[in-house]
C-alpha cells in the first residue's frame, strides 16, 4: 500500500510540474510588449531618491523574458537597463545590466504573479555582492521592477530601485 501511495504522490508531482510549466509559459508571454512608467532609485541605499520615468521593449517566450530599456532621471542622466532570463522549470536564471558595477548574475524562482531573484554584482554594492530583484505582473498591462538590497549600517531591507511600468 505504502508503494502504491508514493507511486500515486509521485504521479501527482510530476503532473504538477508540467503545469506549473505550461503556466510558467503562459506568464513569461504576458510580459510581451512594448512598456513605459516612472520610479524612484538610489544610487546607494544612503543616497538620496531619484525620480526616474522609463521605458522598456519586453521580448517574451515560453521560457524566456527579455528586457531592454532606457531610465531618465534628474532630467538629463539616462541609463541602459536590460535583463535577460531563462527559466528551466521552476527555476529562472538570467543576467541584469544597469548597474555602474557591470553585468550582475540572477537566479531564482516564481511565486505567485513575481519571479523573484537573488542578484550577484559585479562588484561590491552597499557592502556586499548580494540584493534581490522581484519581476511582478501587476494587472493585464502592467509589470512593477523593485530591487532590494541591505543597508551595510543598519542592516536593514532597502528599496533601492521600484519603477511602476504599464504597456504602451
Amino acid at each position: 500500500m505504502k508503494s502504491l501511495a508514493r507511486f500515486v504522490l509521485a504521479g501527482c508531482l510530476t503532473a504538477g510540474a508540467g503545469a506549473a510549466h505550461a503556466d510558467d509559459s503562459d506568464f513569461l508571454r504576458s510580459f510581451q510588449g512594448n512598456f513605459a512608467g516612472k520610479g524612484i532609485v538610489k544610487v546607494t541605499t544612503d543616497a538620496p531618491t531619484v525620480n526616474v520615468s522609463c521605458h522598456f521593449n519586453s521580448d517574451a517566450t515560453s521560457s524566456s523574458l527579455s528586457l531592454d530599456g532606457s531610465c531618465r532621471g534628474l532630467i538629463v542622466v539616462t541609463r541602459s537597463i536590460s535583463a535577460d532570463l531563462k527559466s528551466s522549470g521552476t527555476k529562472y536564471t538570467g543576467t541584469y545590466v544597469g548597474s555602474r558595477t557591470g553585468p550582475a548574475q540572477l537566479s531564482g524562482s516564481r511565486s505567485g504573479n513575481a519571479i523573484n531573484l537573488g542578484i550577484r554584482w559585479a562588484k561590491e554594492v552597499n557592502g556586499d555582492r548580494r540584493a534581490q530583484m522581484t519581476v511582478e505582473k501587476t494587472g493585464e498591462d502592467g509589470m512593477r521592477l523593485t530591487v532590494i538590497d541591505t543597508d551595510p549600517k543598519t542592516g536593514k531591507r532597502v528599496v533601492t530601485s521600484r519603477i511602476d511600468l504599464r504597456r504602451t
